[in-house]
């Protein structure tokens, strides 16, 4: 298996954290990542991430966003899919950079998807093709989950 570091940066292109990962998928636009969540315990209004969860992870040079799959770490059950909206990601050999752009999306187990963020989102100094981007990403999720396409596919309707 290949290592790869996650660079997350801000919408200016500034360094905000990086993690390393393991490479399970690669294509010309698209890596597919495992890592695992290695910071304290953090209680969000939207969802709890705790030391040890799993995260299968999808970062994109072509689309405006990348999608974690949360594991819990005590059974390694699917808690939900966070969705950073991002620039396309940049990638190198051993590592990939990511512009987080604020705007964010939850998608829980059974279907229900929250976004947040948008006041934040809203004070970022963007032009006007990104922010709209940004948006669009938001739809483009939205439908990924409505119609249960991958990685979302697992959804069951009624759940």
């Amino acid at each position: 298996m290949t290592a790869i570091r996650v660079h997350k940066r801000n919408h200016r292109g500034e360094s905000l954290w990086h993690y390393d990962g393991t490479i399970l998928a690669r294509t010309e636009n698209m890596i597919q990542l495992e890592a695992f969540f290695n910071r304290d315990d953090y209680a969000a209004t939207y969802h709890t991430f705790r030391r040890g969860d799993r995260m299968v992870e999808w970062f994109y040079a072509d689309r405006w966003y990348n999608i974690f799959q949360l594991h819990d770490v005590a059974d390694d059950r699917i808690t939900g899919w966070y969705c950073n909206i991002t620039r396309p990601a940049h990638f190198e050999a051993d590592a990939i950079y990511a512009d987080d752009l604020a705007l964010d999306v939850m998608v829980y187990p059974d279907g229900r998807v929250l976004v947040l963020d948008e006041d934040e989102f809203a004070q970022l100094d963007l032009d006007a093709a990104d922010r709209q981007n940004a948006l669009d990403a938001v739809q483009e999720i939205k439908k990924l989950v409505e119609q249960r396409d991958a990685p979302f596919h697992v959804i069951v309707k009624g759940e």
